[in-house]
């Protein structure tokens, strides 16, 4: 897998070509000499990968992160948030309350007016104020749950990443007080119901265009071994992998609300991008492209709908078939959770961040999942920017796959999302401790490998931008 460029995912839907075109070490290694160590971020990151997963980033005094009675949940608002969102959220925050609360009251929390998100704060400074510090997550100070509901502008992605290093984290955001209602409905509904009529399924979707490097890669090495895997760990749920020519557009619908949708659908794909300016981005933004597109060398034009899977093809009509409710989906592909204002890359030549988009945004499909109105996802977890190969394959070791798997298997064992995401926060850590080391080496002269220093600066962006859209503390149906 040692290749003379590095291949990234992603396509121009306005044009058909590649969001990122192919570089170079060398080139990823100038992009990594500009960039600025947050130092605030790097601090909180030493701290977590000090620790082992054995705690899951929570403090000693918790026995078992997975209950929320000993974990805590709480959700946080920005300041200025609008009451009626609360309200309509009211089902769900009830009934985390009745489940947080029976040992200590204080492992509730609603933040919101003054306690709430101030706009600008710091992770560090919103901790602060609620009396927690870097270190382990105590309930006691600040839930290990926690609930961001808001818009990327009002609350920013960079409060999710660095939050998400020690607690576990979701969002909501919703463009209607109906779709959060309606998703109140699904989880405290989900929740209720005991034990499970029909076998637990787990669907993997993988796309392998014509000629396309990037979905032969996520084909060959995650997506094929990842299903071979849980599979022989879960030889009781039913396992199914939909690969290459079947992983058609018309095959997603029916894993996506239709009568074949799964308890945990995981897909890997090109995900569109559109420039800032075009007035498909905010509602096509994050879409899956499917074996329907026939690949770079056949097709050079602008990607149509009939290639890709949006918000749009979600039917959320009475006669839509089975619904959603139950899923959580695992979207691998750029901007499948959400995107940036700005670009995680610096521009070559200005050495100056672009804007992605007029604002940060959660991606429409997801919100369309997860807002259902006849029951809709769990949970989404996805990428906020573009998506790396890194994430499961390293140069000269080839295929890497400890961190999916051990995160599909706590959720397929029944653990809060939140809690099996932990091995993608200590990869974050991890990966962040030693860039921050090489490029503080540099300054003083020395010169990396630029394969080595490359991986790790494109497998730390990777790992940082996998988010959850949801309630972190959701679980699999069983």
């Amino acid at each position: 897998m040692h290749q003379a460029e590095m291949v990234f995912n992603g396509i121009d839907g306005a044009s058909g070509g590649y969001l990122l075109a192919s570089l170079t070490p060398a080139q990823i290694v100038a992009l990594a000499r500009g960039e600025p160590l947050d130092r605030e971020e790097q601090a909180a990151l030493q701290v977590r990968h000090e620790q082992t997963l054995d705690g899951a980033g929570v403090a000693e005094n918790v026995e078992d992160p997975t209950d929320l009675a000993q974990a805590g949940w709480g959700a946080i608002f920005a300041a200025g948030a609008d009451p009626a969102v609360r309200e309509a959220l009211a089902p769900l925050l009830d009934h985390r309350r009745a489940q947080a609360t029976p040992r200590d009251e204080r492992f509730y929390q609603e933040y919101t007016g003054k306690d709430g998100y101030q706009p600008g704060e710091s992770t560090v400074r919103f901790l602060a104020r609620h009396g927690a510090g870097p270190g382990p997550a105590d309930p006691r100070n600040v839930p290990y749950y926690l609930l961001i509901v808001g818009d990327p502008e009002a609350i920013p992605y960079r409060f999710q990443y660095q939050l998400d290093v020690q607690y576990a984290v979701g969002r909501l955001h919703f463009d209607t007080l109906d779709e959060y209602a309606s998703y109140a409905r699904t989880v405290v509904g989900a929740e209720g119901v005991i034990g499970r009529t029909t076998p637990c399924r787990a669907t993997f979707f993988g796309v392998r265009n014509a000629g396309d490097r990037a979905t032969e890669l996520s084909a060959e090495y995650l997506v094929a071994p990842l299903a071979e895997a849980v599979a022989g760990a879960f030889p009781e749920w039913q396992v199914e992998t939909v690969l290459a020519e079947a992983a058609s557009k018309a095959r997603l619908a029916g894993l996506l609300g239709g009568a074949e949708t799964p308890s945990l659908l995981f897909t890997a794909s090109h995900c569109l991008g559109f420039p800032h300016d075009d007035g498909r981005q905010r509602d096509h933004q994050g879409a899956i492209l499917c074996q329907d597109w026939p690949g770079p060398r056949a097709w050079r034009e602008p990607i149509p709908p009939a290639h890709y899977f949006s918000a749009d093809d979600v039917r959320t009509d009475i006669g839509a078939g089975a619904g959603l409710g139950g899923l959580v989906a695992f979207v691998f592909g750029c901007f499948g959770a959400g995107t940036p204002h700005l670009d995680s890359f610096a521009h070559e030549t200005t050495g100056e961040r672009q804007a992605l988009a007029p604002h940060a945004f959660v991606a429409r499909l997801p919100q369309r999942l997860l807002g259902h109105p006849r029951g809709g996802a769990l949970a989404v977890v996805g990428h906020v920017d573009r998506a790396w190969s890194y994430s499961y394959a390293w140069y000269e070791a080839g295929a890497q796959l400890g961190v999916f798997e051990s995160a599909l298997q706590r959720l397929m064992k029944g653990y809060p999302v939140g809690y099996a995401m932990e091995y993608f926060d200590e990869r974050y850590a991890e990966l962040s401790t030693l860039i921050a080391a090489e490029l503080e080496e540099m300054r003083y002269g020395y010169e990396p490998d630029e394969w080595e220093l490359a991986g790790l600066w494109t497998a730390n962006n990777d790992a940082r931008g996998y988010v959850i859209v949801g309630d972190p503390a959701v679980r699999l149906g069983r």
